[in-house]
């Protein structure tokens, strides 16, 4: 249910009204009050161009959301509402052409009308609401308002003119994941290593007086064999595992330039039927 609380925060962040699909149907112009029990009855959304029509929108299954009001119908439906003039007060009369557009059973017979936050009976709720069109108005200043607001209540002499502005900046993302494994390779590695081996050859010595002894040494005819052992290298391979590097994952930082584009909005206002060139700068940007 929609409390005092809930009208204040709509009323004071400038809230928009959504409907039952959650598309903005206006922003949050006005809430009335039963006289009877005090409670929220209507809201009315600002809607055309600059906002200035206003729907007449039934609180009844509606909820708050953040600073925003969402009611269970949809944009067509209060759009085609009948319009009535958000003047301070609901006749009975207009609320039962607002509650058949809405087809919410009951009518209004019998009951006083309903009238926006700001009751003269009520002296608790003054900070918002509306005021009487016909009466003059002061503002801060002390200059007295020139015209009149007809899109809803005056307010006050000017209009304020908004725009959205772009800000940018950067976040920290998780952006992927370096990942450092080991695994085995076979490879055949060919090596030349050279080997050395023993031949026998012939020797021939002839008959001296050194070796005149050993050769006459024996029989003087015989049968005799001699044999030598010859030895030789071979290659043979033996594998050990040695440590030959040290590898490991680091991070650094790289900074690059990425452009950054969205949609803002700005307001504009028109002016109509005033000479420019005599009502000093016009800056409508």
């Amino acid at each position: 249910m929609i409390n005092q609380q809930n009208i204040d925060t709509l009323l004071s962040n400038g809230g928009d009204v959504l409907g039952s699909d959650g598309d903005k149907i206006g922003s949050v112009g006005q809430i009335y009050l039963d006289d009877q029990t005090g409670d929220p009855s209507w809201v009315t959304a600002k809607t055309g161009l600059f906002g200035t029509s206003e729907s007449f929108v039934p609180l009844q299954g509606a909820n708050v959301e953040g600073n925003d009001v969402r009611v269970p119908y949809t944009k067509a439906q209060v759009k085609d509402a009948p319009r009535v003039e958000s003047d301070g007060n609901l006749s009975p009369e207009e609320e039962d052409r607002l509650y058949r557009h809405y087809e919410i059973g009951g009518v209004t017979s019998g009951r006083t009308d309903t009238t926006g936050v700001v009751d003269d009976n009520r002296t608790d709720r003054t900070t918002t609401g509306l005021v009487d069109n016909d009466r003059d108005r002061t503002t801060d200043t002390g200059r007295g308002t020139v015209g009149r607001d007809t899109s809803g209540p005056t307010t006050d002499d000017a209009m304020t003119r908004s725009e959205e502005q772009l800000r940018v900046g950067t976040e920290r993302a998780e952006t992927g994941r370096a990942r450092m494994r080991k695994y085995v390779v076979t490879e055949n590695v060919s090596t030349t290593v050279p080997v050395s081996h023993e031949e026998a050859r012939v020797v021939r010595e002839p008959i001296t007086d050194a070796n005149r002894g050993d050769a006459v040494d024996g029989p003087g005819i015989s049968e005799e064999e001699h044999e030598v052992t010859l030895h030789g290298e071979r290659a043979v391979a033996d594998k050990e595992t040695v440590p030959v590097e040290r590898v490991r994952l680091d991070k650094e930082t790289v900074t690059t330039n990425e452009t950054v584009s969205d949609d803002v909005r700005k307001e504009k206002i028109e002016v109509d039927g005033v000479d420019e060139t005599r009502s000093g700068k016009n800056d409508n940007r």
